[in-house]
């Protein structure tokens, strides 16, 4: 497989996918956590080059059947170069039953339902979408490019075309100042996107970002690992949603959750105060990663 840039990243549940790299870099990349792609100007691979590597798929890759679409943000391509993709990956691949890729809600919202649906249709299941915080100051201060509300609506586009959605919140985010407000905002955002999956994060400051220089210079402080915990619960909490997925299982999380809500609800939040009381062991710093 042909891959380029220093990092390939892809969500824990898409860890036994193909991963085909679509695009290199993301569209965004002014987020001012996030280091992945830094120096790296968002580009689409050549078609060529793309088809060589689903040659190699069908190949070697006939044990796996789901496929996750790389890099940052796939699904900001053209909806006839995305069609052209899909169909390919149906053609070279038959025995494929997922695909699955990321979209911010800048791209999710330029796409109309019916797009949506015929994605759909060719095969694309599922969605990642990362929503950090459902503040909206939070959100202008870490430049994600959208406000809650831009974040509710891409929900619900995914909603009506009937497509599976996992969405991301990130601990710590907020600083120490505005930690509860940035949960309980999170928690009431989450509820109101009802996604099938909520992904929880905890944040990791890179050398090469704003944040980490906002950091060093007094300007943000990140919460500690108990603090984290309390706006962890807090997030939980506020959380109300008719069923889904919880689970913070990326190795960035000091507590591991794997959760049905609303079933699991009371049982995640009584493990947490476990974990506040000093009644579980938390990961070790030196273990936690991105």
């Amino acid at each position: 497989m042909h891959y380029e840039g220093d990092h390939i990243i892809r969500p824990p549940s898409e860890a036994d996918s193909i991963i085909l790299q679509v695009t290199v870099g993301c569209s965004h990349n002014r987020c001012t956590f996030c280091g992945t792609y830094k120096d790296v100007a968002f580009r689409i691979k050549e078609e060529a080059v793309v088809a060589a590597d689903l040659d190699f798929a069908a190949r070697y890759c006939t044990r796996q059947s789901r496929v996750f679409l790389a890099d940052g943000d796939v699904l900001a391509l053209s909806q006839a170069r995305l069609v052209s993709l899909l169909e390919k990956i149906r053609a070279r691949l038959p025995w494929v039953k997922r695909i699955s890729l990321y979209g911010n809600a800048r791209a999710i919202r330029n796409k109309s339902i019916a797009q949506l649906r015929a994605l759909k249709a060719l095969g694309l299941n599922r969605v990642y979408m990362g929503l950090e915080s459902g503040h909206d100051g939070v959100l202008a201060a870490i430049n994600k490019g959208a406000d809650a509300a831009a974040m509710i609506e891409a929900a619900e586009r995914l909603h009506a075309a009937g497509l599976f959605f996992s969405v991301t919140a990130l601990l710590g985010i907020a600083g120490a100042a505005l930690s509860q407000e940035h949960a309980r905002a999170t928690g009431r955002v989450l509820s109101a996107m009802e996604p099938n999956q909520i992904g929880i994060l905890t944040l990791m400051l890179l050398s090469n970002t704003e944040i980490d220089r906002l950091e060093k210079a007094g300007e943000f402080h990140l919460p500690g690992c108990m603090a984290m915990l309390t706006e962890l619960r807090t997030m939980v909490e506020h959380i109300e949603v008719k069923r889904g997925q919880l689970q913070s299982n990326h190795a960035s999380n000091y507590l591991p959750i794997n959760a049905r809500l609303p079933r699991d609800k009371e049982a995640v939040l009584a493990a947490i105060d476990l974990a506040l009381a000093g009644h579980t062991q938390l990961k070790p710093e030196y273990l936690r990663a991105l």
